[in-house]
């Protein structure tokens, strides 16, 4: 189960925020809801919300720059809500550190659901994300109790999808898991999210984790398979003093 989360929504329609409040706070959130991206932006600084559900289309500063300004501030986990259905705008989203999102029109049913899944893996519900000891592998540690990660003592802010990613991977280091493996497990079962979607969160694990993304030390990339949190030991950059130390581009 999960506890009340404080919610903030940012949704410019107000039948479609109506709408989303009453299922919401039927789930014992507590819901703030803003019309646009100038005050989304100012109360999610203000209210540090446990969750944040944002239109994408919205007047003045639209949803994909309020993801991009407040992802670059914490670690919020992220709903993006999108008239756009094409494939590359989703992942546009993503790639800008939102954690999932919902092609309008939507159930406010499956909303929820998909709420509720995103506090359960950012802790924001009742117990820990996980228990268990801290993974190691080089100089990356990850805390499952406490939601943390730090390269070389250095703590690396993650998306709820980026921390949960990096356990999978972290639990069996060298194993092989493929994209459709990581989406079941990091995502739950739902059709409507695509494997291109793990690519998109991993690049993005990269560029906060890696001493070089276009040359990864703990994300590997094993062609045709999937990812694996690689054998660091031999690689040249395993000692690196920390993430960015190298070139800025991503491994495919």
């Amino acid at each position: 189960m999960w506890t009340a989360a404080r919610i903030l929504l940012a949704e410019d329609d107000p039948k479609q925020a109506r709408l989303i409040r009453v299922y919401l706070e039927r789930e014992g959130h507590r819901v703030t809801a803003v019309g646009d991206g100038r005050q989304a932006l100012e109360q999610a600084r203000a209210l540090r919300p446990d969750l944040l559900i944002l239109d994408v289309m919205m007047p003045g500063v639209d949803g994909l720059d309020v993801c991009r300004i407040l992802r670059a501030e914490s670690s919020v986990p992220i709903l993006l809500l999108t008239a756009r259905s094409t494939e590359e705008d989703q992942l546009l989203g993503l790639d800008l550190g939102a954690d999932d999102y919902l092609t309008k029109p939507f159930s406010p049913r499956v909303l929820t659901a998909r709420v509720r899944a995103l506090l359960r893996r950012a802790g924001a519900g009742k117990g820990p994300v996980a228990s268990g000891e801290v993974l190691r592998a080089g100089d990356l540690e990850i805390d499952p109790d406490r939601f943390e990660v730090r390269v070389a003592g250095r703590k690396v802010e993650l998306t709820a999808k980026e921390f949960g990613i990096l356990q999978i991977l972290a639990a069996e280091p060298h194993r092989v898991f493929t994209r459709a493996h990581i989406l079941e497990l990091a995502f739950g079962f739902d059709h409507h999210v695509l494997e291109r979607t793990v690519d998109a969160h991993v690049m993005n694990l990269r560029r906060k984790i890696e001493p070089d993304p276009a040359d990864p030390v703990y994300v590997q990339t094993v062609y045709g398979r999937g990812y694996r949190l690689g054998p660091v030991a031999d690689h040249p950059a395993a000692n690196a003093t920390g993430p960015g130390a190298g070139a800025t581009g991503a491994a495919g």
